[in-house]
């Protein structure tokens, strides 16, 4: 079931455009303690359940493939989810992907963080950009780490967006509000600006997270 709900999700995200080619990732933490992720060189457009590769996790060892169908290797930002699942035990969802109006922040070196629009506030808090990092590399999982601990969504700097969940579709649903909060932004922008909602707005908006059963750290409104 798991791995049907991974595959539906890659087919959101392609068909929404969060992804083209073989781009973003998806992976989740099973209950097992291993991680399913998606298989590097493949679109998401295309991803099936026999596809996905199971990695086992023993501490102190690097992953293991431990199931995955015709030599099928898995995604090569596999370090930046393993970082997010040993600095984050809330996590069991990460979600990985090049969304345009996200993105576009990302690469402008421009954090979303002025709390203009309220489903935002609700459900992500402020979104930084964590610094540029190789991907593939130690470095993604270094520049994200000390941003995990505050946030549940982060642009890269000069590449895209993270979103990580306690499940798949929390991380999911975290994704598809930034793609609409920075395509707000940038309409807002265009029409001279946004409206920032004051602190005490805020505080109430943040009162609201656990009635709509929102899960994950609180916004940072400092």
């Amino acid at each position: 079931m798991i791995r049907e709900h991974i595959c539906d999700v890659c087919q959101k995200m392609y068909k929404l455009g969060w992804v083209a080619a073989n781009d973003g990732n998806v992976s989740v933490r099973l209950e097992n303690g291993n991680v399913l992720v998606t298989p590097s060189g493949v679109s998401k457009g295309d991803v099936t359940p026999e596809m996905l590769v199971e990695l086992s996790l023993s501490e102190g060892d690097t992953p293991k493939v431990r199931r995955a169908s015709k030599n099928y290797k898995p995604s090569s930002e596999i370090k930046m989810h393993l970082r997010c699942y040993s600095e984050r035990e809330d996590v069991s969802a990460v979600i990985h992907a090049h969304s345009p109006c996200a993105t576009a922040f990302a690469i402008a070196n421009k954090p979303l963080d002025d709390y203009s629009m309220m489903e935002a506030v609700l459900t992500i808090g402020s979104v930084p950009v964590a610094p540029y990092a190789t991907p593939s590399t130690d470095e993604v999982g270094d520049s994200i780490a000390p941003l995990l601990q505050k946030h549940d969504v982060l642009l890269l700097q000069n590449h895209g967006a993270l979103a990580i969940g306690a499940d798949l579709m929390t991380a999911f649903n975290r994704m598809e509000t930034l793609e609409l909060w920075a395509r707000t932004v940038s309409n807002a922008q265009a029409l001279g600006g946004t409206q920032a909602i004051s602190r005490e707005n805020i505080e109430k908006l943040c009162s609201l997270r656990a009635s709509y059963r929102i899960t994950g750290h609180h916004p940072d409104v400092d």
